[in-house]
């Protein structure tokens, strides 16, 4: 989902909580991956891969100037010999730090495995965020949850869109922020309505 298609999207919302949910979610996510800068690692589960939100973040981190922003992406079934961004496996849980911090993606209940890297993660100190199923003991264990239920009237892929839109939108200063995210509006249309490039 495109810089318009997010503006859009926050039009149809406005006067709905999940504006001001999406932006209290990110501006967590935001103030610890910042403020202790020791990393932000990005999980899901073993069913759900949350690939789409890592790229997200790392173009919203570029864009605003936050390279804290930019995840991990630890998966389930890493293999040694998958390229390095998709190699880092679930033992990554186990040695996270203070000063680092953990965003869980679960559209379900998460399984043992995955409870007992968050749980570890904690204990050693990390900033545990969930996003996804209001239940469970992953909500118990985490300094900052957003709620997606199944009857919602958003699904969780569109929440991940907004919060990581509001994610990197937020980084800057008020002001510049908003500038910035219009600046970076304007050249996506200008590059949507411009003539394609004459032939050499």
């Amino acid at each position: 989902m495109d810089a318009v298609r997010v503006a859009l999207l926050r039009e149809v919302l406005a006067g709905t909580e999940w504006l001001g949910e999406t932006r209290r979610f990110a501006g967590a996510l935001r103030a610890s991956a910042v403020a202790h800068g020791g990393g932000l690692l990005l999980v899901g589960t073993r069913e759900y891969e949350p690939w789409h939100l890592a790229a997200h973040l790392v173009d919203e981190a570029a864009w605003s100037g936050t390279p804290e922003l930019a995840p991990t992406l630890v998966r389930h079934d890493a293999r040694a010999s998958d390229p390095a961004h998709l190699a880092v496996g679930l033992g990554r849980l186990a040695a996270a730090r203070r000063g680092e911090t953990l965003l869980v993606v679960s559209p379900t209940g998460p399984g043992a495995p995955l409870l007992e890297g968050v749980h570890d993660a904690r204990r050693a100190g990390a900033t545990v965020l969930a996003l996804g199923a209001d239940e469970g003991e992953l909500t118990a264990m985490a300094h900052e949850t957003l709620a997606v239920p199944e009857a919602s009237e958003l699904d969780l892929d569109t929440v991940q869109h907004l919060v990581s839109a509001a994610a990197g939108e937020n980084a800057l200063p008020p002001p510049r922020g908003r500038r910035r995210f219009r600046d970076r509006l304007s050249r996506l249309a200008e590059s949507l309505t411009a003539p394609p490039p004459a032939r050499w």
